[in-house]
């Protein structure tokens, strides 16, 4: 039955299919945020936002969540955004700092 293609997992299956979606569209979109509003894409979009929920929940099965974070997977845009502001915050405080440790030294 392998030999003809026999598939076993019908859900293991799927679960590839959509990973295999979401990697393309990572290398298509440079992120991994699909938006279920996004027609062309609305079910890997849904499938997505399905595993957010699943993650909050804690009930995501580890190698799911090992595979998505090696992706590169945000679980969360908000806080995601937030941390991104910050960390941006704090490197231009620095740089700004270092320029005006400069002007008084020089």
């Amino acid at each position: 039955m392998d030999s003809i293609g026999c598939i076993w997992y019908l859900c293991d299956h799927a679960r590839n299919e959509s990973f295999d979606k979401l990697y393309a569209f990572k290398a298509q979109n440079g992120h991994c945020n699909v938006s279920a509003n996004d027609a062309p894409n609305k079910s890997l979009g849904q499938w997505v936002n399905k595993h957010k929920v699943l993650y909050k929940k804690n009930a995501l099965r580890s190698d799911h969540i090992q595979q998505l974070n090696s992706m590169g997977f945000i679980w969360d845009c908000c806080d995601h955004a937030q941390n991104e502001n910050s960390t941006s915050y704090a490197h231009s405080k620095n740089k700004m700092n270092i320029v005006m440790y400069l002007k008084m030294v020089h």
